[in-house]
């Protein structure tokens, strides 16, 4: 069954790619879940509407994120996560999490596709995160504390 992916889904593909799936998965988890719809020549059209929008979007982020990299390089973020003694975080931070960190502390909206992470962050301490606009770049501090 073709269907049209609305979430990013693992191991299938990303938003709005078109996939081919058994019968089973799409009616019994990805259509009731939301993450996917049966791939139909209206559906088709209006994925590739949502898919032009959605490629404006980022690139108007991109844009303002470009003339506001000299404040984010000024950042000092702090995450409390909970740790045990040792240091190690009961739970990851991903790009997601510091993206929703900087909009908190600083009011600079970041779209985590910006965030250059290698890995999610595991320890406490003082990291460096890499924010990549176009052609431009710039690292802020995030400093992750026990909670």
């Amino acid at each position: 069954m073709k269907i049209i992916l609305l979430k990013d889904a693992k191991n299938i593909g990303k938003k709005y790619d078109i996939k081919d799936v058994s019968d089973g998965h799409a009616l019994n988890h990805l259509i009731p879940q939301g993450i996917g719809e049966v791939a139909t020549p209206g559906s088709l059209k209006k994925v590739e509407v949502l898919k032009m929008r959605d490629v404006e979007d980022k690139k108007i982020q991109e844009n303002l994120l470009e003339k506001n990299l000299k404040a984010v390089g000024a950042l000092k973020i702090v995450i409390k996560e909970k740790a045990n003694e040792k240091g190690h975080l009961f739970a990851q931070i991903h790009k997601e999490e510091i993206a929703k960190a900087v909009k908190a502390q600083s009011q600079i909206d970041i779209l985590p596709d910006f965030i250059t992470l290698e890995k999610p962050i595991k320890e406490v301490g003082e990291h460096k995160i890499e924010v990549k606009a176009g052609q431009k770049n710039t690292v802020f501090a995030l400093s992750v504390e026990p909670a």
